[in-house]
C-alpha cells in the first residue's frame, strides 16, 4: 500500500481502524496544544464522545460542523449561565442539562456529547473563559482536524455546514 491509493484502500478496508486513528490523531493534536502552555485548556471530556460521532459516523447529522461546534457552545453557555444565575443545586443541574437538550433541539444543533458539557461546567465550576478555551477553540480544531483527515482518506465531510 503506498500512496493515496493505498489509504483509500485502507479507508475502505478497515473503517473502524481508521476511524479510531483519526480519534486518535484528533485528542493527541489537542493533548499536545494543552501541554505547551499550562494556562490554556484545549480538551474536556465530551470531546472523547465527539471523536466517536466525527470519526466513526462522519455521515450522521450530528457530526456535522455546525452541530459540533454550536452544539459545545450553546451547552456551555447554558450552563455557565444557570451555574451563575442559581448556583450547583439537583435541580440546577437538572434545569442546566434539560434547558441545554432542548435548546439543541430547537436550533438544529443536536451533538450529544455536548449534553456533558452544563454538567462540567457546573460541577467543576467553571468560569466564563472556558466557553473560549476549551470549547470554542477545542470544538473550531476537532472539526478542522475532521476536514482534514476524512478528506485524506477519500470521505465526503462534511456532508453539510449547517
Amino acid at each position: 500500500m503506498s500512496g493515496e491509493n493505498g489509504v483509500f484502500r485502507l479507508a475502505a478496508r478497515y473503517p473502524a481502524l481508521v476511524a479510531g486513528l483519526g480519534a486518535m490523531l484528533c485528542i493527541t493534536t489537542l493533548a499536545e496544544l494543552d501541554g505547551l502552555n499550562a494556562s490554556s485548556l484545549w480538551l474536556m471530556a465530551p470531546f472523547g464522545a465527539t471523536m466517536v460521532i466525527l470519526f466513526g459516523l462522519p455521515e450522521s447529522p450530528l457530526a456535522q460542523p455546525w452541530n459540533i461546534f454550536f452544539g459545545h457552545l450553546l451547552t456551555t453557555l447554558v450552563g455557565l449561565v444557570i451555574l451563575t444565575l442559581f448556583g450547583v443545586q439537583p435541580w440546577s443541574l437538572g434545569l442546566a442539562v434539560g434547558l441545554a437538550v432542548s435548546l439543541m433541539l430547537l436550533t438544529d444543533t443536536t451533538h450529544p456529547p455536548a449534553g456533558a458539557n452544563p454538567l462540567i461546567v457546573m460541577l467543576a465550576g467553571q468560569d466564563w473563559g472556558f466557553l473560549w478555551s476549551p470549547v470554542a477553540l477545542g470544538a473550531g480544531l476537532i472539526i478542522i482536524g475532521g476536514l482534514v483527515f476524512h478528506r485524506s482518506t477519500g470521505r465526503r465531510y462534511p456532508v453539510r455546514w449547517r
